[in-house]
């Protein structure tokens, strides 16, 4: 393999060394708390600043930068400050952050006390997706050894400051990764996600009072920007792409898995065929979705061209994307969650679509009409044309009702469930009026060809 397609691992280091455990003392051995310390050595602002200097964008999927947001912070109103880690990893194609919540849970808790530390929070808590029952009970464990050490808790490293931090499991909604939705959760009611504004959560977010809301990976990044500095820490990747990316690959590769690279290291197509072994015998591939189900799907022939933010001029094939933040966003798609779903020629693209429909009808909250009741029709159109009933005029029916909900709704849920069909769609049309003239005998022995 080339040399630059080598991971470099700094946040999965550990994840798959046996020799180590996700127990306290394994972490110790390794230099666990020990940028802990050094935070506690700095005021928290210098630890703020280090984080905005470093230039690193939240790996939830919206890609802000975490310094900035912690810049929004309401300081100011005398109410009590919270952080939240969002653990709730329910994006189809996405298991990153499950990676480190099993196997190296003290990283995160490190991370998140230099976190509350920097931002003054009293109070931490970590959103955990219900579907994790061994990654919460990991974390409460992980919790107490760093309470009995010191490291969490009351009196922090012999200090006066104290920050508690509490394990929340949720309930298995898609929806409490929004961090409003994931907010009202917390507070015991829906999850029914909040309008903003006015309810930006730095300013009006955990009852009510300012709340600083981070993806697991983000928070871990913290405590490696401490201890490298946040100018060294911004040197990996490249501008405005700082640090490493965890990308999370499924779909007809050879090796599917996760892979940790600095930002903008490779392209899409050296991911695909040169760390995943490229696809399986005999087969050619079709499309490619590069950041979770929500991501607008990219097909294997098209051609992109256009500026990038510096200015700068390309042309680009599917296997041309860098992967980073703007790679993707630059061809009309976003890297979102980092879950690539590589999909070949076998692959039925209605009834891929009709498989992501139905989770986005499953997974709405219902609190917007157009999210409600347009992700139900879309589920009920792609599931009749799976099922032996498409008729040609149904891509434009997909469409439109696909086009009535984005721009349409409190969060972006709505957007997450239109992008998809809307992608689908216009780059397989030929694919979904086929699809009308296909019998139900045709459907099945087309399957038993695969198979």
């Amino acid at each position: 393999m080339n040399a630059h397609l080598q991971e470099r691992r700094i946040i999965l280091k550990h994840a798959d060394d046996p020799s180590y455990s996700n127990l306290i003392g394994c972490y110790l051995r390794e230099g666990g708390y020990e940028t802990l310390k050094k935070a506690f050595a700095m005021k928290p602002e210098e630890v703020g600043e280090e984080v905005l200097k470093s230039g690193v964008r939240g790996r939830g999927g919206a890609g802000f930068p975490a310094g900035m947001k912690w810049k929004f912070l309401d300081r100011k109103s005398g109410k009590p400050i919270y952080l939240i880690c969002n653990a709730d990893e329910s994006e189809p194609g996405t298991f990153k952050d499950r990676q480190i919540m099993y196997k190296d849970p003290h990283q995160l808790i490190e991370g998140m006390m230099i976190a509350a530390y920097a931002i003054g929070a009293k109070q931490a808590f970590i959103y955990i997706r219900a579907e994790f029952h061994e990654g919460a009970r990991i974390l409460n464990r992980a919790i107490q050894e760093a309470k009995d050490n010191g490291y969490c808790g009351d009196n922090i490293l012999g200090s006066s400051y104290s920050c508690d931090l509490v394990v929340h499991r949720g309930a298995g909604a898609y929806i409490c990764g929004e961090e409003t939705g994931l907010i009202e959760s917390l507070e015991g009611k829906r999850p029914n996600p909040r309008i903003k504004p006015p309810y930006f959560p730095a300013v009006l977010g955990l009852y009510q009072c300012p709340t600083i809301v981070n993806n697991v990976e983000t928070l871990c990044n913290v405590r490696h920007i401490i201890e490298m500095g946040g100018e060294e820490f911004a040197k990996i990747g490249k501008p405005n792409n700082t640090g490493t990316r965890i990308w999370c690959v499924s779909g007809q590769v050879m090796k599917p898995g996760y892979y940790e690279f600095e930002c903008g290291a490779l392209t899409l197509g050296e991911m695909i065929f040169g760390v995943c072994g490229g696809l399986r015998p005999g087969r050619s591939l079709k499309a490619v979705i590069p950041g979770g189900s929500s991501s607008k799907i990219l097909r294997a022939d098209e051609r992109f061209s256009g500026k990038l933010k510096d200015g700068t001029e390309f042309d680009w094939g599917l296997e041309d994307i860098p992967l980073d933040f703007d790679g993707p966003a630059s061809v009309g798609s976003m890297s979102g969650s980092g879950g690539i779903i590589v999909m070949d020629d076998t692959v039925d693209i209605v009834e891929a679509m009709a498989n992501i429909n139905a989770f986005y009808a499953h997974e709405s909250c219902g609190q917007c009409t157009p999210c409600r009741e347009g992700s139900l029709w879309m589920r009920k159109i792609t599931q009749r044309m799976c099922s032996g009933g498409a008729r040609e005029e149904d891509a434009d029916l997909l469409l439109s009702v696909a086009n009535q909900i984005e721009g349409r709704t409190i969060c972006a849920f709505g957007e997450a469930a239109a992008w998809p069909t809307q992608s689908f769609v216009t780059k397989f049309r030929d694919d979904f009026i086929k699809k009308a003239s296909e019998t139900v005998e045709e459907k099945n022995s087309r399957k038993l060809q695969l198979i």
